[in-house]
């Protein structure tokens, strides 16, 4: 538990003049290892005659371990703050303090092309628990749908009445779809502020796997209330529902490390901090004022619409001189990860794109220096990568020419004297050793954070368990990380070249990777790793044992990849007790919750032919529907005509969603199906002949 010296609804005084001298002290605790350490490596490395390949090696390794350093202090800082309790700068209030009336708040999700039910069932639950702390009346839920698969957009409007209807919220729970989805995410939030905006003071953004508890929102709104120039407050999001091996990995370092990080971005952050897109709370005035986002000249990838929106509306918040803070305290905020590490790489895929796009807005007017220096970092995560890989690849050169040409004891620059071949093994050994450290120390002080309390000690199923889940996570990751590596180097690399990705919804359920699909995707890098292997044991079979970890990640890819993913595997690690977390054996309420997935009763058919064939399907979305607009009306005629000579099959996916814009001739479908004159065509439409006699 944080606790602090000020009253709950003190200001927070003073924080910027600290966070200079913070940032200063990061810096300087950054270079301290990186120079030594360059220094080494440059001992280390062999040979003066290969200088071109020595040098952009070194300058590889400088900026590799500078980013490791970075989240190496990060990791401390957040360590120190956890193990004191203390923390003067993080946004309180009142526990008791009443909402007023006039702190309306929305609160959105954000949907395209997701599991309406399971989209439901969150909301549900997140609703519900509102409800319990007796102040939801000051709040109202939005479904904002960028959805375009036809059977998805109908179940949305069924599942919407259905929750509507059953939980009594009528005006309380609003269901929007657009017809154009300009600007992805952000722009289907900006519709929301353009449209309702001015009726709230707060908005808090979620995810379509998004979840929040009463209480928590109840608190935000709160700290938003005793801190009036915070403009964006970011909860953490604390991974729930993992089943598949990956997923409870992720889950369980998330919950080991997770706060620990968090801290301590937050120690040097305060009020610059960044904003993750969603389980956040925001001042809408201000957003609106200042967080509108142009579009980037030139064509996509790196042009166009910014698709990583939150590091830049967070960028633009404080541009308008309001604060972005982390409330990374509050502990009933969750969301989902990715089930597959495919699933979790095509997330990848556009996260580097969006990422990469920062780069352009570097040198844009007025941003604070630390979040150019975010926008970096972002981009960093995925042209790390890059680095990592040419790294090895430079090493793997190097070690080639060192072994094939032998070492020039005698060189124009050395005259008559030899240049003597020098080993710097210790050297290499303590070079080593400083890396490992600064990777892996940060999960062991996190699992020391962990049994250091008796509570969280038993939640994480005891110390044996909890040192079994930290080495059995560390050897995945260290497994997992070339797979990625090599990923995110291509990704960098389309995006440079000009690939752009395609905004579909995200896979968040438990199906798990075909062996022909591991094929597809990891074939390139099983080839590549055993290549690569091959080529290091032919060079030099020392060398080899270096890069053993690396290609063993790469040339195991296809069943590390197929395994994580089985939800078999993964639901035995959790009778064992392995990657246990606290709340898995009695979840929070709202997650419980969140799993009763509401049964819909299906009268005819579902999704599409719902709307045409199920008379209440029908209604409902013709009264969702709005006027007609654009040229595609012209082609409605000869596509109603097409669906009731030759049944729903003849029509695809988009030109089902085009005739399920028009209500004329759905209307004129639907008496069709139903007249009774045609019961073979009707029977096309999940009508029996019966249900029209």
């Amino acid at each position: 538990m944080i606790s602090g010296r000020r009253s709950a609804d003190a200001t927070l005084g003073d924080w910027r003049r600290i966070a200079k001298w913070r940032r200063f002290f990061l810096a300087l605790l950054v270079a301290a290892p990186t120079f030594p350490a360059a220094y080494v490596m440059a001992r280390v490395l062999p040979g003066p005659q290969e200088f071109f390949l020595r040098l952009s090696l070194l300058a590889i390794f400088m900026i590799l371990f500078a980013w490791i350093a970075m989240g190496f202090w990060t990791a401390i800082f957040g360590f120190i703050a956890l193990l004191t309790g203390r923390d003067r700068f993080l946004v309180r209030a009142d526990p008791s303090r009443p909402l007023p009336r006039e702190a309306r708040t929305a609160l959105l999700m954000p949907v395209c092309n997701e599991d309406p039910q399971r989209v439901f069932a969150r909301l549900r639950a997140t609703w519900l628990s509102l409800q319990a702390t007796g102040q939801g009346d000051r709040f109202a839920f939005f479904i904002l749908s960028d959805t375009r698969e036809p059977d998805v957009l109908v179940e949305e409007e069924r599942a919407w009445a259905q929750t509507v209807r059953e939980l009594g919220a009528e005006g309380r729970i609003h269901y929007r779809r657009r017809r154009v989805n300009l600007k992805r995410k952000s722009g289907n939030v900006a519709d929301f502020c353009r449209r309702w905006g001015r009726q709230f003071r707060y908005m808090i953004v979620l995810d379509a796997d998004s979840l929040m508890d009463g209480d928590t929102v109840i608190q935000l709104v709160r700290r938003m209330e005793a801190h009036p120039r915070v403009g964006i407050l970011q909860a953490i999001p604390l991974i729930v529902n993992a089943r598949t091996p990956l997923a409870r990995m992720q889950q369980f370092v998330q919950r080991l490390c997770g706060p620990m990080f968090t801290a301590g971005l937050n120690f040097w952050m305060m009020g610059h901090a960044t904003y993750w897109g969603h389980n956040a709370i925001i001042r809408v005035a201000p957003f609106m004022a200042h967080c509108g986002l142009p579009r980037l000249s030139g064509p996509a990838p790196l042009g166009g619409d910014i698709l990583s929106h939150d590091f830049v509306e967070a960028a633009c918040m404080v541009r308008g001189g309001w604060e972005v803070w982390l409330a990374y305290d509050l502990q009933g905020s969750y969301e989902e990860t990715p089930p597959t590490l495919l699933d979790e790489l095509q997330r990848d895929r556009r996260w580097c794109q969006g990422n990469l796009q920062h780069l352009r807005l570097l040198r844009a007017g007025g941003f604070h220096p630390l979040h150019r220096a975010m926008f970096f970092h972002g981009a960093m995560g995925y042209v790390s990568a890059l680095f990592w890989f040419a790294f090895l690849f430079l090493g793997t050169v190097l070690t080639a020419v060192a072994a094939f040409t032998g070492h020039q004891y005698f060189t124009p620059e050395g005259g008559l004297f030899p240049v003597w071949q020098v080993a710097r093994t210790s050297e290499a050994i303590t070079l080593m050793i400083a890396t490992l450290v600064m990777l892996f120390l940060p999960k062991t002080l996190g699992a020391i954070l962990v049994i250091t309390r008796r509570s969280t000690r038993q939640a994480f199923g005891g110390v044996r368990r909890v040192f079994a889940g930290l080495f059995a996570e560390l050897a995945g990751s260290v497994l997992m990380a070339p797979i990625r590596m090599v990923f995110h180097t291509r990704f960098v690399l389309y995006t440079l070249l000009g690939q752009s990705v395609r905004w579909a919804g995200q896979n968040r359920g438990d199906e798990g990777t075909s062996w022909g699909m591991a094929l597809r995707h990891h074939g390139f890098g099983t080839l590549l790793g055993l290549t690569w292997a091959a080529v290091a044991w032919a060079v030099e079979p020392v060398f080899f044992l270096w890069l053993s970890p690396v290609m063993a990640g790469l040339v195991f890819s296809i069943p590390i990849s197929v395994y994580s993913s089985r939800v078999s595997l993964g639901d035995r690690l959790r009778r064992r007790g392995l990657f246990q977390v606290p709340g898995e054996i009695e979840p929070p309420a709202v997650v419980r919750a969140s799993r009763q997935e509401p049964q819909v009763e299906l009268a005819v058919g579902a999704g599409f032919l719902a709307a045409l064939a199920d008379p209440q399907v029908h209604y409902l979305h013709l009264n969702l529907l709005r006027d007609p607009r654009g040229r595609r009306r012209a082609r409605w005629p000869e596509l109603r005509d097409r669906a009731w000579e030759q049944g729903p099959s003849a029509l695809n996916a988009n030109e089902r969603r085009l005739l399920l814009g028009d209500s004329a001739s759905l209307s004129w479908l639907h008496g069709r199906i139903w007249s009774g004159l045609d019961p073979e065509r009707a029977a096309a439409w999940g009508v029996a002949p019966l249900a029209v006699a």
